[in-house]
């Protein structure tokens, strides 16, 4: 069920991926599952081996494949290793680890770079499936900036589902965040109208718009999509703007699949894998990076409020296998 019960600590001050310890903790935690996977079936590949072989190489790309970090992803990882390693020094875990660590990393590092953005309202149009956790990602993303000072706002203009609008409104009800909606059918594009309207009266520094996924009838969708955007382009043409794809990094190879579907339909800026702290196919982050090109911007790592964190190329390579 998307609208999942968070909890909401109105004392906390730090927001999620600052550099604090809870950052490395919970990013640990997200890749908990995940990590202990690859790691198991590394112990396993070389146990009683003094040397890296053949038959281990092809053994840890199939491991490499199975965590989703993508089949081109694997063979590069797993190629660079054949040409770069002297055996010698990958025959233990940790210095498999290590150099898979520093392997992933350059990759991920290689990807491009999220946008950058200057000073000035931001209006950031979150898309995504049904069910991937959209509503709760922008409960989070909201959270996040409440705790940075920012005054927030939310669009529901996912109106072809009555459920998306009151998922949303019960969520700004909870954070204190006003809601703009209208009813169940009523035009996306007028929904964000009003919210733009709206924040620019009260001075808002952060709109979030919630959209619908209808990935089944792509033709409809773009054409949503495309109307939201002109409406936007329009009324906020001095508003800082951006889209961010939310995918569920419990699916696996469909949320790569969702992620090409939409990059066709929309210019996405940056994606939000959330749940990742659900699955042991968190090498997802990378396949999207590598094989999509599209910089991976945040991670869901748990079902608090505040367990969103950024995306550090280094630190998340670390986590994943180091």
């Amino acid at each position: 069920m998307e609208d999942e019960i968070l909890e909401i600590a109105p004392e906390a001050r730090v927001p999620a991926g600052d550099d604090s310890a809870g950052f490395w903790k919970k990013l640990k935690r997200g890749l908990f599952m995940t990590h202990t996977e690859i790691v198991e079936k590394m112990s396993a590949a070389l146990t009683g081996k003094a040397v890296l072989d053949e038959a281990t190489l092809e053994y840890l790309e199939e491991v490499l494949i199975q965590a989703d970090l993508g089949v081109d992803t694997a063979l590069e990882l797993i190629e660079r290793l054949r040409r770069n390693a002297l055996k010698e020094q990958a025959a233990s875990v940790e210095s498999l680890r290590k150099m898979l660590s520093d392997e992933v990393a350059d990759l991920l590092q290689a990807a491009p770079r999220p946008r950058t953005f200057g000073q000035g309202p931001m209006l950031t149009l979150v898309v995504g499936v049904n069910g991937v956790g959209k509503t709760t990602s922008i409960a989070k993303l909201a959270r996040r900036e409440q705790l940075r000072g920012e005054k927030v706002l939310l669009a529901a203009a996912d109106t072809f589902r009555a459920a998306a609008i009151e998922q949303l409104a019960l969520w700004g009800e909870r954070l204190g965040i006003e809601v703009v909606r209208q009813g169940q059918g009523a035009d996306p594009g007028a929904v964000v109208y009003d919210a733009i309207h709206a924040a620019r009266a009260r001075k808002v520094g952060q709109l979030f718009v919630d959209t619908a996924g209808r990935l089944h009838t792509k033709d409809h969708l773009m054409a949503e999509l495309s109307k939201v955007r002109r409406v936007i382009d329009r009324e906020a043409p001095e508003w800082q703007k951006r889209t961010l794809l939310v995918l569920d990094a419990t699916t696996g190879q469909n949320a790569l699949a969702q992620a090409k579907t939409f990059s066709q339909v929309a210019a996405v800026d940056g994606v939000l894998l959330a749940k990742l702290d659900g699955t042991a196919k968190g090498g997802m982050a990378v396949a999207i990076a590598r094989e999509l090109k599209l910089p991976v911007l945040y991670l869901g790592v748990g079902e608090k409020a505040d367990d969103l964190i950024d995306f550090r190329p280094r630190e998340f390579a670390s986590a994943l296998l180091g």
